[in-house]
Formats: C-alpha cells, sequence, structure tokens
C-alpha cells in the first residue's frame, strides 16, 4: 500500500496523530488479551496476603505455594509475550478505516485504472478525491476492544477482582511485612527478637474475665478448672519453648517450638515459657464443686389438686436445669381391692424443674407445682428424686422425697367412689370386669341421695355398659383411657356440679366442709372449701332477701305463726363462719364439727318465704325439669342418628369423630345434650352383637327418660285451668312417642325410633309453652302491679323499694336473674325514652335525666 496522495498529504500530521492512537489501541486490546490470566493470578495472589494467609499456613506450605505462584506466574507471561504482537501502521489504517463511513481512507490510497487523458474524468476523480479527503480529516481514533469474555466464560478475572476489593475493606497492607520472616538468613539478632503473649480463658459459665499472662508475675497462678490457655511465640523458631505439666495431654504431642499453642488445663502443675524474657508459673486450679439440691418444705396440695414442693438449689456458678423423677414405692403400697393385683408396666414420671426468670442462678429457691389428680398413682406412696445439673454438667446427689402424691380429693361420695374405679382400671385391665361388676352395684338403685340429676345416672350407665361390652371384646389401652376420662368427667361434674338452688348449693357445700375435716383434708382444701361456703351462704341469704321482698305481707303471717325460727342476719353467719374457720385453723376439729352442725341446724330453721324453703317456685322447678327432659330426648336422638348413619357407612365413624367428640351431642365438638360430655357409647365396630348392646342401651335410657316424664307430669302445676290442662295433654303425648321410640330401638329400627323421637320434643315443646302460659296467667291474675309498666305502687320507676333512696350500694337488688346486664340496657333505654315523653311532669322528667346523669 503506497502513502497517501492528493489533499491528504497537505495535511500529514493530522492522520499521524489519529493512526497513533488507532495502533496505541490495537496495542492495549492484544495486552489485555495476552496477559488477563497473568494479572488474574496476581489479584488472587496480594488479597491472599492482604487478608494474612501467610499468617495461618506453616512455612514449609507457605514457600510450597510461594513457588507455585511464581512458576506459574512465569508460564503466563511466556504464554502472553507469545501471543502478543505489536500492531503495524497499515493494521492501524485499516482498523481506521473500518470505522469511517465509506472507507475514506482507503479511498485516497486508490487511483484510476483509465481516463487519465479524459478531462472530464480528470475532473471527477478530484472531486470524489476531495470529498474523501474531508472525510477523512474528520476521522477519530476508534475505541479499543477489551472484552475477553469469550476468553474467560466462567468470568475469573471478575472473582478474582472481588476478591481483591474484599481484602483492601477488610485486610492490611501491614500483614505484608510478616512475608520477611520467609527470607533466608538473620534479618536482625533474633535473641534480642525473641517474644511471648499468652492468655488465660476461664469457663465461659463462670463470668471471671480472661488474664493476660504477659501482665501475671511469676509463682503461683490460681485459675478455675478446664481453663484454656493460648499461647504465641515470635522470633526465631527454637528461641522459646513451652513447657507444662497441666494439661494432662497423652499420646502425640505438638511441637514445645510452635508458635502458636493451644490446651485446656486439667491438673495442678507447672506452666513455664524456657527461653529469652520467659516465666514460669505454679498452676493451682480450682475445682468446679458438685451442685446441690434440697427440700425446703413438706408437699401440700391445694384446693384444685395441684402440689405445691418447695426446693432449693446452689452452685458455685450457675445451674442449667434439674429433673424430678416420681416413681411408685410398691414396698409402701397397700395392695388390697383393685391393687392386689400387679401392676400394667409403666415408665417414671419425669418433669422439668423450674428456674428463675431473672436474676443469679447458683442460689435460688422455687417450687414445683404440677397436678396429678388425674392421675393413676394420685394419693399412692411414691418417691420423688430431684437432681440439678450445672453448666459443667455436673449432677447434684439425688435428693429423694417419700410420700403419697398429693392430688384433688373428691369429698361427693359418688365421685369418690368413681373415682377409685377409675384408679383400678388404669392399675390394670384386669380389673374391668371387677370395676363393671361394682359399677353396676352402685347404679342398681338410684335415689336421690346418691344422684342428684337423672343425667348423671344415665351417664353412669352409658358408662358401665360400654365398658362391659369392651371387656367382652377385649379392651384396649386405648378404650381404657376413654373410659377412664369419661370417669373422670363424670365425677368432676357430680362433685362441681352446677346447683341452681342456692339452698342445695349451701348444704352441698357443708357436707363438702364436713367431709373434709373428718377425712383429714389440707389447710389449703379447708379454706377452698371454706370459701365455697361463704359464697354459697351469702347467695342463699341474697335469695331469702329477695323472697322477703317479694312476699313482704306473707313472709310476716309467716313469721307471726312460727315464733320459734331463728333470724339471722349476714354477719352473724360471717361471724359464725370465721369462729369455725378459726378453730379449724387451731387444730381443734372436734369443736369445728360440732360448730359446723349447729351452723346446719340455725341455717335450717331460719324463717323463709313460703314455707321456709329458699328454692325455686314448683312452677320454675317444673319448667326447669322439663327443659332438662328435653335436653336429653335432644341427645338420645342425636345418638341414634349417628348408629343409623354407621350402619350404612361403617367408615365414616373415623371422619366424624375428628370434629364432633363422642356421638350423643349436638352437631359441635364434645356438645352433649344428655349430659355425657360428648363421650357417648360410640362402638359401632363391634359388629351385630355391638349393635344389639348398643340399641339396647339406647332403649333403656329412653325408658329411664319416659318415666322421668310420667313422674314430672304428675305432680305438674296448674291444673284445672285450659293452659294447665293443655301442657298434661302435650305430655301425654310426649310420653306416648318415647314408647314407641323405646319399642322401635329394642327392634333395632333406628329411623322408626329417630320420628317417634322427633314427635316427643315437639309435644316436650308445646307442654312447655303452655305450662309457661299457665304460669302466667297465674302471675297476672294474683299480681296487683301496673300491668304497664311493671311497678308496683310500693316501688319508684327503678323498680326499687321506698327506703333506699337510690343511693349506691343499698342493700336492695335492683337487677334480678343471670343477665342482668341486658336488664340493665334495657332499663337505660327505659329511662331516655321517659325523659323525652313531653306529656310526663318536668318534676319527673328532670329526675329521669339525674339518673342519666348519674349511671
Amino acid at each position: 500500500m503506497t502513502a497517501p496522495t492528493g489533499p491528504m498529504a497537505n495535511q500529514p500530521a493530522r492522520l499521524r496523530w489519529v493512526l497513533a492512537l488507532t495502533r496505541l489501541g490495537l496495542a492495549s486490546e492484544r495486552l489485555v488479551r495476552a496477559f488477563w490470566p497473568l494479572w488474574t493470578l496476581g489479584f488472587v495472589v496480594l488479597a491472599s496476603l492482604l487478608m494474612g494467609l501467610q499468617d495461618i499456613l506453616q512455612l514449609e506450605s507457605l514457600w510450597a505455594l510461594a513457588v507455585g505462584s511464581v512458576l506459574f506466574a512465569l508460564w503466563l507471561l511466556v504464554r502472553g509475550i507469545r501471543r502478543m504482537q505489536w500492531p503495524s501502521g497499515a493494521e492501524a489504517l485499516a482498523r481506521l478505516d473500518e470505522t469511517l463511513p465509506g472507507r475514506p481512507v482507503q479511498a485516497l490510497m486508490d487511483a484510476p485504472v483509465m481516463g487519465h487523458e479524459d478531462p472530464a474524468t480528470q475532473a471527477l476523480w478530484e472531486a470524489h478525491q476531495a470529498r474523501m479527503t474531508d472525510k477523512a480529516l474528520q476521522a477519530q481514533p476508534p475505541k479499543p476492544d477489551l472484552r475477553v469474555a469469550s476468553l474467560d466464560p466462567y468470568g475469573l478475572r471478575f472473582v478474582a477482582a472481588i476478591f481483591l476489593s474484599i481484602a483492601l475493606l477488610f485486610g492490611s497492607f501491614g500483614r505484608l511485612s510478616s512475608l520477611s520472616d520467609m527470607a533466608p538468613g538473620p534479618i536482625a539478632p533474633s535473641i534480642v527478637g525473641a517474644s511471648w503473649e499468652g492468655w488465660v480463658e476461664p469457663p465461659s459459665y463462670t463470668g471471671l474475665p480472661t488474664l493476660y499472662l504477659n501482665d501475671q508475675a511469676a509463682g503461683a497462678l490460681t485459675v478455675p478448672i478446664n481453663s484454656r490457655v493460648i499461647l504465641r511465640l515470635y522470633g526465631e523458631i527454637g528461641a522459646l519453648t513451652v513447657q507444662e505439666t497441666v494439661s494432662a495431654r497423652v499420646g502425640e504431642l505438638p511441637s514445645t517450638t510452635e508458635a502458636a499453642q493451644e490446651f485446656q488445663l486439667r491438673q495442678n502443675g507447672t506452666l513455664e515459657i524456657a527461653g529469652p524474657n520467659g516465666r514460669a508459673w505454679q498452676v493451682d486450679l480450682v475445682p468446679d464443686t458438685i451442685p446441690e439440691i434440697s427440700v425446703t418444705g413438706e408437699a401440700s396440695v391445694s384446693g384444685r389438686g395441684e402440689m405445691s414442693l418447695p426446693f432449693e438449689a446452689r452452685d458455685d456458678y450457675d445451674l442449667l436445669g434439674g429433673i424430678a423423677r416420681i416413681a411408685l414405692d410398691m414396698e409402701r403400697l397397700d395392695r388390697r381391692h383393685g391393687l392386689a393385683i400387679d401392676p400394667e408396666p409403666r415408665d417414671a414420671i419425669e418433669l422439668t424443674l423450674p428456674l428463675p426468670v431473672s436474676g443469679p442462678r447458683n442460689l435460688f429457691e422455687e417450687t414445683l407445682i404440677e397436678d396429678f389428680s388425674a392421675d393413676v398413682w394420685a394419693h399412692l406412696p411414691v418417691t420423688i428424686t430431684l437432681q440439678v445439673e450445672d453448666a459443667a454438667g455436673q449432677l447434684s446427689a439425688p435428693q429423694n422425697v417419700e410420700l403419697n402424691l398429693p392430688a384433688r380429693r373428691f369429698f361427693d361420695p359418688l365421685a369418690h367412689a368413681l373415682i377409685e374405679q377409675r384408679r383400678d382400671l388404669l392399675w390394670s385391665r384386669d380389673n374391668a370386669r371387677r370395676v363393671s361388676q361394682l359399677l353396676r352395684a352402685i347404679s342398681h338403685r338410684p335415689d336421690d341421695s346418691l344422684f342428684r340429676k337423672n343425667a348423671d345416672y344415665l351417664r353412669l350407665r352409658t358408662i358401665l355398659r360400654r365398658l362391659e361390652f369392651k371387656t367382652r371384646q377385649g379392651l384396649s389401652s386405648e378404650q381404657r383411657d376413654e373410659i377412664a376420662q369419661e370417669l373422670w368427667d363424670l365425677a368432676i361434674a357430680i362433685e362441681d356440679g352446677d346447683l341452681d338452688d342456692a339452698l342445695a348449693r349451701m348444704q352441698r357445700a357443708q357436707e363438702r366442709l364436713s367431709e373434709a375435716m373428718k377425712n383429714g383434708a389440707s389447710d389449703q382444701e379447708i379454706a377452698q372449701l371454706m370459701q365455697e361456703l361463704r359464697e354459697a351462704t351469702r347467695d342463699y341469704m341474697r335469695q331469702l332477701a329477695q323472697q322477703q321482698r317479694q312476699n313482704g305481707d306473707q313472709n310476716q303471717e309467716f313469721s307471726q305463726n312460727n315464733q320459734n325460727n331463728i333470724e339471722l342476719s349476714q354477719n352473724d353467719l360471717q361471724r359464725m363462719m370465721d369462729r369455725i374457720q378459726e378453730m379449724m385453723e387451731q387444730g381443734r376439729m372436734a369443736e369445728a364439727q360440732q360448730a359446723l352442725q349447729e351452723f346446719q341446724e340455725m341455717m335450717e330453721n331460719m324463717q323463709v318465704a313460703q314455707g321456709g324453703e329458699g328454692g325455686e317456685s314448683p312452677g320454675q322447678q317444673a319448667m326447669n325439669e322439663l327443659g332438662e327432659t328435653l335436653r336429653e330426648q335432644q341427645g338420645l336422638s342425636d345418638q341414634a342418628f349417628r348408629d343409623l348413619q354407621e350402619q350404612f357407612n361403617p367408615n365414616a365413624q373415623a371422619g366424624e369423630s375428628q370434629g364432633n367428640e363422642g356421638r350423643s351431642g349436638g352437631a359441635g365438638r364434645g356438645q352433649s345434650h344428655d349430659g355425657t360430655g360428648g363421650q357417648g357409647n360410640a362402638e359401632g365396630e363391634g359388629g351385630g352383637e355391638a349393635g344389639e348392646g348398643l340399641e339396647g342401651a339406647l332403649a333403656d335410657r329412653q325408658q329411664a327418660l319416659r318415666q322421668e316424664l310420667n313422674r314430672q307430669a304428675q305432680n305438674l302445676p296448674g291444673q284445672g285451668t285450659p293452659e294447665g290442662d293443655a301442657a298434661r295433654e302435650a305430655l301425654g303425648r310426649a310420653g306416648e312417642a318415647m314408647d314407641q321410640a323405646e319399642d322401635a330401638l329394642r327392634q333395632n329400627e333406628l329411623a322408626e325410633a329417630i320420628d317417634r323421637q322427633a314427635d316427643a320434643m315437639n309435644a316436650l315443646r308445646e307442654g312447655m309453652r303452655n305450662l309457661g302460659e299457665a304460669l302466667a296467667q297465674n302471675e297476672q291474675q294474683g299480681g296487683e302491679g301496673n300491668q304497664q309498666s311493671g311497678i308496683t305502687p310500693s316501688q319508684d320507676p327503678l323498680g326499687r323499694n321506698p327506703g333506699s333512696t337510690g343511693r349506691v350500694g343499698s342493700d336492695e337488688q335492683l337487677l334480678q336473674g343471670e343477665d342482668v346486664y341486658r336488664r340493665a340496657r334495657d332499663l337505660l333505654d327505659e329511662i331516655r325514652k321517659r325523659s323525652g315523653e313531653t306529656a310526663r311532669p318536668e318534676q319527673e322528667r328532670n329526675y329521669l335525666r339525674r339518673l342519666l346523669d348519674r349511671f
């Protein structure tokens, strides 16, 4: 290629400058492509040195890496030199011409092949050359292409750059000075430069600070056992050595001249750093003492049945936790009745001891609280073993406590008997036949003194039939536990049953307190029962006051005819109960029992309205009994419906059990209409015999329910009135429907039985509605109040008797019944309504507005 001619020759400096820059760009591209592996390796090596890799590796390994890196770098350098070729001027010119439109540089270097003699052709060529010259003079050097992605598909150069950036941020150029240790020959007098550093780190659980050995004078050194020693030796290798007899290390030991050494202090001995500026210590280790635990008081039981066992734990540092292991003491066990046979195997009970939430844990007092009322070992002799563990993993000596496992006491005779049979059943399944016999004897001839509710009797009979059926089929542990849970729920319901009548609740509390004093109950149990008696008595007195206000004239006439009755105030009753509790706290149980008997006699002789009965009216009692009968009939119907479902779809029982526990209830979980708590006899998997047993149980319950309805119909109030006669007629239809349902159940015709039970429930509802109308009619005929407002002439607009003057804290009960909040809202609405009626006197409206402002 010849040099440019024509117009380009007038400005050679411009073209030479552009060509020089273009050639330099080509050289930079080839340098990057040839030597990128070399500078990538350089980045990695520099980053490793800045991060202190030379301080971690041993000297031999460091030399090996250094030699390998140098050889690899030399090979990359030679490889790059071979691939590197300096660009020529022609290559630069061609690269520049490629970036210009129309390639003007190449056009300037061309010459016409023909037409040299033609003036027109020559003029055209010169014009073309002029335009190309202008374009060439405007040329700019192209940017070099430094991308090497095709040569580095894995991006190693970027990894090296990131590594170097991290080293620059977190490393230090001061670490490069340690490379001087690799140089052969002494740099300075080695003996003078020898030095050391050391630390002793006590175990973290001690909370003690780390000791700097350079600050510790030679001689005795006292530190906790298992402390960690860290030593660093500087200077020429071998100038300093470590000699010790405290680590108790055996086997292959590291060299005593290593620059970095670590070991733990296991025994008393000596620790010496021999050499220039060395030092020696006589190490005396402080052992970690064994933790201790002790019981600080006797085990007690609360009224709810929770056991409380106080204990104290101590250690020289911190305690991590502890356990309480409860095992049955067979040697002290009275092997009688259901406990005569060998028990089923059972592991000991393990509990976690409580630790302080805050504060130190090296010395503290806590109380182990747990409820074992439902456990089979309740009230049986056991051995409780307490142990604690410290942070070093050491266990304290076991602290054994022998006692009868504290649990809840049942003072109702029936509930106590059920709990005892439940214990025997949980003790061993071999007791199942004996338990069923005893339960059958208990429920053979029920009376009001034993079963206060028919629902309790029906629940017990259901549990009994289920136990007998499962015993014949082979009682499994899961079935045993389910029956035991049903017995527990029934005993709780009997012991803590909801007694609506205040007098019955008070008498119940008196009986439980008397039984507790006879059986030697704990102070906590007696205190809870005493509080229950106080509350029941207070409710009873409130009911008496209410009845006296409602029947003032009748009460006065009755009190005149009963001069021997005793009149007691609330304060008198409280003083008597305080006296009884004081005697019990002093241990005078005999006197307390006598005082409680006198208290019961006084309450029985207290004047009450309507013949001294503080309970409900006959009409209200009849309504409650009919409501209970309706609920029990609903439960029987629900259970029959589930049995019918299982006949057509036996596999549906498992799915239903997940959403509805038991079969004698509503649709909700655990809800029950028959008082079984949702734990009906849900055994339908036993084939024909199981079905017959289940239907027989339902028929028996239906028969008992029909007999109860007949008794209620005989004592139904309102006889002679149209509403009362209609109620008796409806209950008669209900009894006939129940009788038909019983026959259908005995014949295993569940669909027919469900229809007849539905008829019985409809008739019951109709009878209850008629009875309610009869009672309301009776009240309207005997009432003397204002029928529009419901306020008697002797009461103010809020229904209060004269004399209370509306003051806060009056003993007059404004709101009666259970839904006091609804009643209060109704009263406020009525007051607002009357205060806005302009037809009322202004004095009355002002009074009502003051009431609104006050309440």
